[in-house]
C-alpha cells in the first residue's frame, strides 16, 4: 500500500523538513509554493502607512510518497520539525496512492520511489 503525504508548513520550516526527511531516507519530494488560510483567516500588514487584509498567507506544500509502513514515522518527523507552537503551523494531509510508475523504466508500485 502506498500514501501521499502532503504537509504545508512555514516558509522558514523548509530547510529544516526537508533536511530530516533526506536523514530518514526519503529519496524524493515535491515542494510547492502556495497560499492559503485556516482559522487565523489571514493578517494584516502596514505598507507605506497603509493598512491592508492579506487574506492568503504564503506557506509551502511538502509532497511525499511512501509505502505505508513509513507514513508515521514521516508524519512524526515533519511534525517534529515544523512545529513552532503558534497559530498558522499548518497540516498534514494523507491520501492513498492507487499506483506510482516511474517514467523512465516504467516501474510500478514501491518500486518506483
Amino acid at each position: 500500500m502506498l500514501k501521499k503525504i502532503e504537509a504545508i508548513v512555514r516558509h522558514f520550516k523548509l530547510e529544516d523538513v526537508k533536511n530530516a526527511l533526506s536523514e530518514m531516507g526519503i529519496a524524493g519530494m515535491t515542494i510547492t509554493e502556495v497560499r492559503g488560510f485556516g482559522r487565523q483567516k489571514g493578517h494584516t500588514e502596514t505598507y507605506r502607512g497603509t493598512e491592508y487584509a492579506v487574506d492568503f498567507v504564503p506557506k509551502v506544500k511538502i509532497e511525499v510518497a511512501v509505502v505505508a509502513d513509513r507514513v508515521q514515522a514521516v508524519i512524526d518527523t515533519i511534525v517534529k520539525t515544523s512545529q513552532t507552537g503558534q497559530i498558522g503551523d499548518g497540516k498534514i494531509f494523507v491520501s492513498d496512492l492507487t499506483d506510482v510508475i516511474r517514467i523512465r523504466t516504467g516501474e510500478t508500485g514501491g518500486g518506483a520511489l
